[in-house]
């Protein structure tokens, strides 16, 4: 019965829209690199990929599902839901694993040399934050305004990569990786802190240390990218893959 009552606390439409645009955001980020070519059957890439798209759209989905059952006051269904996604975070996490390896090989086949290596750090750091996040909000399931924040910022983490490809839209914006992969990607928690602000009087504690935190280590990710040391750690982190 605790359980219950705490959640009954989350009345907000905010998660739901949130969730919904995360939707959005892979459907449109991925179309013109995945799912349209998947469509007309031009893509390869290895088993691992796909599975890995498909379970990070299930999370998306999952989480969107999650706040619509709060939405519509179905408690007990949203708590049963919840023991499934434990074991769908994990799966989400670590299908990243062989997802950084094969983006390492298949730029050291395109020749990228060295520069190839950097690009697993990311990808293993956002499996890592994910993970983390989605922990904390597990072990802080009691109480919904931590919970469903912290799950908030997990699904954000994880979207990075629908927003990045937004490039292709774009192809002549300079620096993609800033505006696209920092600023657009992360806007997302600053319009949750400014909704915080502004529906609560405040933003919460449970958004904003660990919205920066992400940010912080976005942004340090952006301006050391393809850096010397960070050839070192991504060739090191693609040995112990």
């Amino acid at each position: 019965m605790r359980a219950l009552s705490v959640i009954k606390s989350g009345k907000s439409k905010f998660f739901l829209i949130m969730g919904i645009v995360g939707l959005i955001a892979i459907l449109v980020g991925f179309s013109k690199p995945f799912i349209i070519p998947v469509a007309q059957q031009t893509f390869e890439a290895p088993l691992s990929i796909y599975i890995h798209g498909a379970l990070s759209l299930a999370w998306v989905l999952f989480f969107t599902i999650q706040s619509s059952l709060i939405h519509l006051k179905n408690y007990k269904l949203h708590i049963r839901m919840g023991f499934a996604g434990i074991f769908l975070a994990l799966a989400t996490s670590l299908s990243l694993h062989p997802v950084a390896k094969f983006v390492v090989e298949r730029d050291l086949k395109l020749g990228l040399g060295e520069m190839a290596y950097s690009n697993s750090i990311s990808l293993l750091t956002t499996g890592l934050m994910f993970l983390v996040l989605v922990g904390f909000a597990i072990y802080y399931r009691r109480q919904s305004t931590i919970h469903k924040r912290l799950l908030l910022l997990a699904t954000i983490v994880l979207l990075w990569p629908a927003w990045f490809r937004f490039r292709h839209f774009f192809p002549n914006v300079p620096r993609p990786e800033i505006w696209f992969g920092l600023v657009l990607s992360d806007s997302l928690i600053i319009i949750a802190w400014l909704w915080d602000k502004i529906s609560n009087k405040k933003v919460h504690p449970a958004l904003l240390y660990p919205g920066i935190a992400i940010i912080v280590e976005q942004t340090i990710e952006v301006f050391l990218y393809d850096s010397p040391i960070w050839r070192t750690v991504g060739k090191l982190l693609y040995e112990i893959l």
